[in-house]
């Protein structure tokens, strides 16, 4: 996701988004661990998304 995309979501939509991706990147640690993921830069670009989004919200919940 965009940083510009992220900024557009509530803050409801960033929490949900966020659990969403953490439940995806333990599906991918799993797959990960038993040799069937193909592409583990995955891994890395969900884990950055999931921090992008901690910043907005920490962004949005400091300002309102």
């Amino acid at each position: 996701m965009k940083i510009s995309e992220i900024r557009g979501l509530g803050i409801n939509e960033l929490q949900n988004k966020s659990n969403e991706l953490k439940e995806e990147i333990f599906r991918l640690k799993i797959r990960h661990s038993s040799g069937q993921l193909e592409s583990t830069a995955s891994l890395g670009r969900i884990r950055r998304d999931i921090a992008r989004i901690a910043t907005v919200l920490k962004e949005k919940e400091a300002a309102g």
